[in-house]
């Protein structure tokens, strides 16, 4: 099963990350503009149970929360959507200076073992792309503005 992670360090402790995170609106921030995204259906935030059906691209995707610890991780699933599988894990990790954000994501591509060869690495690097453009919004968002410079 191919399988994608990124991390990032955030200069923000973990409980502001995952609260930036727990936001009605942070999918709608965490969204890159392409390809278009929509939330047209959602049941609770992101604990354990809650539910998500959003347009992206004009494609329907539904995805469930399947697990849930405040400020350590949660865990989305696809249900419907373009893949045969998908499970994104967002953990949360404190380590001293801030919060490690790591994004790992398995997935698999319907076609079975041959489509998955010949097409994960193009499923990665959208991946990275999307996860690079999440990763600065949440550091805009969490980290504090620095300390203007005295120029005198």
């Amino acid at each position: 099963m191919p399988i994608f992670i990124k991390s990032i360090v955030i200069y923000a402790p973990v409980e502001t990350v995952f609260a930036f995170h727990e936001r009605t609106d942070a999918l709608q921030l965490l969204s890159p503009p392409f390809p278009p995204m929509r939330v047209i259906e959602k049941t609770g935030g992101i604990e354990k149970g809650s539910r998500v059906v959003l347009s992206i691209g004009g494609m329907r995707w539904v995805a469930l929360h399947t697990a849930y610890e405040a400020d350590h991780y949660f865990v989305d699933e696809q249900l419907e959507g373009p893949f045969q599988k998908w499970v994104h894990r967002h953990e949360f990790e404190d380590i001293g200076i801030g919060t490690r954000l790591t994004d790992r994501v398995d997935f698999v591509l319907p076609g079975g073992v041959w489509v998955n060869s010949a097409l994960a690495w193009s499923i990665r690097l959208g991946l990275y792309q999307m996860f690079a453009w999440r990763h600065r919004v949440t550091r805009r968002a969490c980290e504090p503005e620095p300390a203007p410079q005295n120029t005198n």
